[in-house]
C-alpha cells in the first residue's frame, strides 16, 4: 500500500468503514494543534489508528524536535526519542493494521536514529522501542473498550514516565478507566477539584511497575 492510497479494498471499506486519511489532510489537522505535536512528552491517542497515518506524522514532528535539541548528546537524544515513542497510543479493530502501524512507527524512529548517527540503533535500544510500541498500539475495539483477540479482556495501556534521566516508571491502566464518561457519577473516589475549581478525574492504575532503566524494559517487564 502506498503512502497516499486511502482504500485497501472495497470489502474492508464495506465491513469496517476503513478509509485512510491522506497525508495532506493529516498534516492540516495536526497543524491545528501544532504546539502539542512538537511537545515531546505530550500524549496522543488515535482510537481508530489504521496503519498509523496520524501517529506517524506526530512522531516525525516530535523526533525532529528531539534531533534539533539533543543530537549533540547521544545519551539525551536516545532518552528523548524513546519518550517521544512512548507518548503515542493507538487502537485498531484490524490486527494487520496494528502490526503495520507498529512497523511504520518503528521505521520512523529507527530512520531518525540512522540519519542522526549514521549507524543502526543498538539491539537493546531497538528492542525498547519495539516493546513500547507493542504495548501502546493495541488490537481492539475503541467502542466496547475490549481487546480484539476475542478474549473479552479490557484494553490496557501503559503510561511511561521518565524519572532521574534514564529510569522509567510504568503504570498500567484499563482504557475503560481512562475514559471519564464511563465512570459512574456517584464514584467520587478519584474525582478531585483543580486549582481553577474545575472537577477533574484522576484514574487509578491497575498495576505499578518498579523503576527500570529504559534499556532494560524488555528484560524486567512482562513479555508482549
Amino acid at each position: 500500500m502506498s503512502a497516499e492510497q486511502q482504500v485497501i479494498s472495497r470489502q474492508r471499506t464495506r465491513d469496517h468503514g476503513e478509509v485512510y486519511t491522506a497525508a495532506r489532510e493529516v498534516n492540516a489537522m495536526l497543524d491545528l494543534v501544532k504546539a502539542e505535536t512538537e511537545r515531546i512528552e505530550s500524549r496522543f491517542l488515535e482510537p481508530a489508528c489504521g496503519n498509523g497515518n496520524f501517529l506517524v506524522e506526530v512522531l516525525k514532528r516530535k523526533l525532529a524536535v528531539v534531533a534539533d535539541r539533543y543530537s549533540k548528546s547521544q545519551a539525551e537524544f536516545d532518552r528523548y526519542a524513546v519518550l517521544a515513542v512512548s507518548s503515542l497510543y493507538g487502537i485498531d479493530i484490524l490486527r494487520d493494521n496494528v502490526e503495520a502501524c507498529r512497523e511504520r512507527l518503528f521505521s520512523v524512529f529507527n530512520g531518525f536514529y540512522q540519519k542522526t548517527y549514521k549507524a543502526d540503533a543498538s539491539a537493546a535500544y531497538a528492542a525498547t522501542a519495539r516493546y513500547i510500541l507493542g504495548k501502546n498500539i493495541v488490537w481492539g475495539d475503541a467502542l466496547d473498550l475490549r481487546r480484539g483477540d476475542g478474549s473479552g479482556e479490557a484494553i490496557i495501556f501503559s503510561e511511561w514516565s521518565p524519572v532521574n534521566g534514564a529510569m522509567m516508571k510504568r503504570r498500567d491502566f484499563t482504557f475503560e478507566g481512562l475514559v471519564e464518561d464511563t465512570v459512574r457519577e456517584e464514584d467520587t473516589l478519584f474525582r478531585h477539584t483543580s486549582d481553577s475549581g474545575k472537577e477533574v478525574f484522576i484514574p487509578k492504575p491497575i498495576k505499578e511497575h518498579d523503576l527500570t532503566h529504559y534499556l532494560r524494559l524488555v528484560d524486567v517487564h512482562d513479555e508482549l
